[in-house]
C-alpha cells in the first residue's frame, strides 16, 4: 500500500509542477478509452465497405492523443523529454493502430 501512497503523491505533484490538474488529465485520459475504440470500429467498418475514413481516422487520431493535447496546452514548465515521450506515444500509436486496421481489414 505504500507505493500506491508514494505514487499518488507524485502523481498530484505533477498538477502543481506543470499548471495542469492531473484528475483532469487522467479523466481525459480514461474517458478517452471507449470513444476512441469506437472510432476504430468505425474505421475498420468503413475500410470494409469501402467508405471515406476521413472522419473515422481523425476521431480515432483526436481520442488518442485527447490528453496530451491537455498537457501541452494547459501545461508550463514541462521538460523537453516529457514533449518526446508524448511524441514516441503518437507515433506507436499510430503503428499500432495501423497494424490493428490491417489485421482486421486483411488488406
Amino acid at each position: 500500500m505504500e507505493l500506491w501512497e508514494t505514487f499518488k503523491e507524485w502523481f498530484l505533484s505533477l498538477g502543481e509542477k506543470y499548471n495542469v490538474n492531473p484528475y483532469i488529465f487522467g479523466g481525459i485520459y480514461l474517458g478517452a478509452i471507449p470513444f476512441f475504440f469506437l472510432s476504430l470500429y468505425w474505421l475498420v467498418k468503413n475500410i470494409k465497405r469501402k467508405r471515406s475514413i476521413i472522419l473515422p481516422v481523425l476521431l480515432t487520431g483526436f481520442f488518442f492523443i485527447s490528453a496530451y493535447l491537455y498537457l501541452i496546452i494547459a501545461g508550463k514548465n514541462i521538460p523537453v523529454w516529457v514533449y518526446v515521450f508524448i511524441g514516441l506515444m503518437i507515433v506507436y500509436g499510430i503503428y499500432s493502430t495501423i497494424k490493428k486496421v490491417k489485421e482486421k481489414t486483411k488488406i
